[in-house]
């Protein structure tokens, strides 16, 4: 299992809140169009940090970012919806898939195919409740079907999915690098 004192949970949790401030639909930062890691600090918020209120913390913090870039901050506001709600169960079921990847968690190369799994599981679940949610309940498609729906999948899913593993991927590195500096100097102290 995945522990963390609190001075690393707390850290890694304002890397977390940064990171999805900076890249939060590029509602704010143009960091030359850095793609949304929305997904990615949910899963690993999940993964990382320990405290349950995390989850809503960053649920208000990410409402936030939307409500004052439609109000204050001249973006469109087609994706603010009645389907605004199922970005709840998306985002949870990142963050639980985050939470149960931690509780398996080994410092071990066997475990990567673990982490990838829970990645493909936990934001598929997601893009079905935040692309369906949109899709079935947001007022903007004239008769949804879900034989119009699926072929959204084949086409939104693989980007979503490439955009959290990229993010995954980078925090694992950063997490191998740490791990490897930290046993290195455990060594020589």
């Amino acid at each position: 299992m995945l522990t963390l004192n609190k001075n690393h949970q707390i850290m890694i949790g304002l890397v977390l809140a940064a990171l999805l401030i900076v890249t939060r639909g590029h509602h704010f930062a143009a960091i030359n169009h850095l793609p949304s890691a929305s997904w990615a600090v949910f899963f690993l918020a999940g993964v990382y940090l320990r405290p349950a209120w995390t989850f809503p913390a960053l649920l208000g913090l990410a409402a936030a970012l939307d409500f004052a870039a439609v109000t204050w901050g001249g973006v469109d506001s087609f994706c603010t919806s009645p389907a605004y709600g199922f970005l709840l169960p998306a985002y949870g079921s990142l963050w639980l898939g985050g939470r149960w990847f931690a509780k398996r968690y080994q410092f071990a190369f066997k475990r990567l195919a673990t982490l990838a799994a829970t990645v493909v599981a936990s934001s598929f679940v997601c893009h079905l409740f935040s692309s369906g949610g949109f899709y079935f309940f947001s007022g903007r498609y004239a008769d949804p079907t879900l034989a119009e729906f699926l072929p959204r999948i084949a086409k939104y899913y693989p980007s979503s999915l490439g955009t959290l593993a990229f993010y995954v991927a980078t925090a694992a590195i950063i997490h191998i690098v740490v791990k490897a500096l930290y046993a290195d100097n455990k060594r020589t102290a």
